[in-house]
């Protein structure tokens, strides 16, 4: 397939000066002179191109940063924001660019019918549609070369109504500031500068016209910023140029009762009338060639159902699937007759889109990320104007269109998100997300350097050697971190080859499993086998980290005969300040059921309540209540009190059960004696969770385990966390 390519003049600076040359300039820009006078629409004009200036420049200035694919505006808010989000822009934006084309077409009816006004308009408009229809079908090429045909037409107008200045009587006592008498439409009830500008603004939203032709440009890096930025900047020299020649040759009474001021002043008035026809036919064709682009982009990224046909090319590399659809599409604007009710909403999707241009420049240069190397820099004021500009100018033609059009582009967002669409060349969110979390951590830390008690939630450093680690206490981990907390796994290399590719797999296939349930989870393999040796460094290194983890989780076999390396880990957690749980898996039983959790609280301070310290037992009791709440379980409280100092009336059992709040149904009782006779009478549990005694070696947690042949979790306090706050 023999695809043709188009340079800057034939596929940018050409089809955008022809979308900004418009029916606006021709029967409306008299009428905006004579109501706003000079000034105010000079005015106008400025803050109608500072928007679209802005985002010409930012559209430039990421262009000569990425490579940019089909789509224009589509791939480079695809590119940096995501698929979601550049789709939910992307499919509006390709409708308003195809419904477009029905306006367009009625805009060259209109004209048409100065010269034949007795044939029927709706013959008019299917004959014109089959024109530009033809012209595309046949082939860009072609349509790009009538386009040449159409300039040349414009250009010979323009020097027509220039030549205006020649053949009138020439007044040039200008009205600087205009009386606003509205126009014929309202029997000159007035109007407002707001009013006579969104009249106007319509004439600069053909920015994009060139960028949308991207997929078919030699080199777009180079083309979409060199032909759009001068097509804008030529064609503002030319619209503030016609405002002094429609104020010297017509009266301002004038200019607002006659929209055909330009064609009757003209040196020659029927190259005019040819121009205002060229424009809206150029302006047609320009859309129904790039509103298909745009379709055949979204396509090809799998957002639209039957988008693989949507994203076909013939063998000329024409998009005729993508074709055929908008001209569905214009033909429903055609047959609508009248498209006042919904114009205002496709000015509203231009709108949103100019401003997620904007939005993207201002993103990726804020991130200051390696990647962002334009050639063309901006100073960050410009995108920043641009993108507020757009929306305020949205809020100020219509407030309530406005908030219908985000509306539907919320919609389309959230339609695409539950689609789950995958892009295989990446975005910038994830750069994104990282400024704005590296933000957050530095205000957290200018706020308070410690780690705040209230803030606590578990994430988890668990160190693994062996898959059945992991897998005998995958259920277990789950119901302590979600949804909020994270785990790091630290795998030690396996000195045999071929298992420590299967420890690998399986932690990359247990990774993906907590990843589907939104949970924050990685793992790294480290090289060593000193278990001790490496978790004591890792804990040390992680305390200098953003995100650092604040438990260290290990499962114990209560098989198993050598327990030294763990008693040792729990000296080296408390000297880094983490916490720690052990988990001891019964053989046969594991978690049973996951409904009944009986929490073991153990030489609770006579001074709690004074103090808000329940001594050694709040890591213990924040993972029964995470672990209740996830089982939708039952929490059994069991204090063990041999401190005779210690009296716990039933109004304090109270005062524990408000200050922990503890889930309505939980029981608490006071025992005394010993812990292993006490644990060996409650067996109708699925977990037993104790605090960790000082001086508590693990064989006596696995010689609880055995003998109450449930599994059980002992929890280690940091100095970070509390049940009672």
């Amino acid at each position: 397939m023999n695809k043709k390519t188009f340079g800057t003049f034939a596929g940018v600076f050409t089809p955008t000066t022809l979308t900004i040359l418009g029916v606006i300039m021709y029967i409306r820009q008299p009428w905006v002179v004579g109501n706003a006078g000079v000034l105010g629409a000079i005015g106008i004009v400025l803050l109608a191109v500072a928007i679209t200036l802005t985002t010409a420049l930012s559209l430039s200035s990421i262009t000569t940063n990425v490579r940019i694919g089909s789509g224009g505006a589509f791939s480079l808010i695809s590119q940096s924001l995501g698929l979601e989000i550049g789709g939910a822009i992307g499919i509006p934006f390709y409708f308003a660019q195809a419904i477009a084309v029905a306006m367009y077409i009625f805009g060259f009816r209109e004209g048409l019918q100065i010269l034949i006004p007795n044939v029927n308009p709706v013959l008019l408009d299917l004959c014109v549609f089959g024109l530009v229809m033809a012209i595309a079908f046949i082939s860009t090429s072609f349509a790009f070369k009538i386009q040449y045909v159409i300039l040349g037409i414009i250009v010979l107008s323009l020097v027509s109504i220039y030549g205006s200045l020649f053949v009138n009587e020439l007044d040039f006592n200008f009205e600087w500031t205009g009386n606003y008498p509205g126009s014929i439409e309202n029997d000159f009830g007035g109007s407002s500068f707001w009013i006579v500008f969104a009249v106007f603004f319509p004439a600069v939203t053909g920015v994009m016209a060139g960028a949308n032709m991207s997929g078919d440009l030699t080199n777009p890096r180079k083309s979409i910023p060199l032909g759009t930025l001068s097509s804008v900047l030529l064609t503002t020299i030319i619209y503030i140029s016609l405002i002094f020649v429609a104020a010297v040759i017509a009266s301002p009474d004038e200019l607002a009762k006659n929209y055909n001021v330009f064609i009757d002043k003209a040196l020659f008035g029927p190259i005019v009338l040819a121009g205002l026809l060229g424009a809206t036919l150029s302006s047609a064709l320009g859309s129904f060639v790039g509103a298909p682009r745009i379709l055949l982009a979204l396509g090809e990224k799998n957002i639209l159902p039957k988008s693989q046909k949507l994203a076909k090319l013939s063998k000329k590399g024409e998009p005729v699937n993508a074709m055929l659809v908008t001209a569905v599409i214009v033909l429903f604007g055609i047959s609508l007759r009248n498209l006042n009710t919904i114009a205002p909403l496709l000015t509203m999707f231009f709108m949103i889109t100019y401003a997620m241009v904007n939005v993207v420049a201002l993103v990726e240069q804020t991130l200051g990320l390696p990647s962002y190397r334009p050639t063309l820099k901006i100073p960050l004021i410009v995108p920043a104007i641009g993108a507020f500009g757009s929306i305020a100018i949205m809020f100020i033609l219509n407030v309530i269109v406005a908030l219908f059009s985000l509306i539907f582009i919320l919609l389309f967002y959230l339609y695409l998100v539950k689609m789950n669409i995958k892009s295989a060349a990446g975005d910038s969110r994830s750069g994104l997300f990282t400024a704005l979390a590296e933000w957050a951590t530095k205000k957290t830390n200018a706020l308070r350097p410690q780690r705040e008690v209230r803030s606590w939630r578990p994430d988890l450093l668990i160190p693994v050697t062996a898959p059945r680690e992991l897998r005998s206490s995958y259920k277990l981990i789950q119901s302590i971190i979600y949804p909020k907390g994270s785990i790091k796994v630290l795998s030690l290399r396996n000195e045999n080859e071929e298992e420590q590719k299967n420890i690998e797999s399986f932690l990359n296939n247990a990774i993906k499993k907590f990843k589907e349930n939104e949970l924050s989870a990685s793992y790294t393999v480290i090289d060593n086998t000193d278990f001790n040796t490496t978790i004591n460094v890792s804990m040390q290194s992680l305390n200098a980290a953003f995100f650092k983890p604040n438990i260290v989780f290990v499962s114990v076999d209560s098989l198993s005969t050598d327990y030294s390396y763990y008693d040792r880990l729990l000296l080296d957690a408390k000297k880094n300040s983490f916490g720690a749980i052990i988990y001891i898996p019964f053989s046969s039983a594991s978690l049973a059921i996951e409904k009944t959790i009986n929490l073991w609280m153990t030489n609770i301070p006579v001074d709690w309540k004074e103090t808000f310290s329940v001594g050694n037992n709040n890591l213990s009791t924040l993972i029964s209540l995470l672990i209740c709440r996830n089982w939708k379980g039952l929490i059994e409280v069991h204090i063990l009190n041999n401190n005779p100092k210690l009296t716990l009336s039933p109004n304090d059992i109270e005062d524990l059960r408000t200050m922990v709040r503890f889930p309505k149904k939980t029981t608490i009782d006071i025992k005394h004696g010993d812990l292993m006779d006490n644990v060996n009478m409650e067996k109708n549990s699925d977990i037993n969770v104790f605090c960790i005694q000082p001086g508590m070696p693990i064989e006596t947690m696995v010689k609880i385990v055995n003998q109450s042949r449930i599994s059980a979790i002992f929890c280690a306090d940091s100095e970070y966390e509390n049940v009672l706050v």
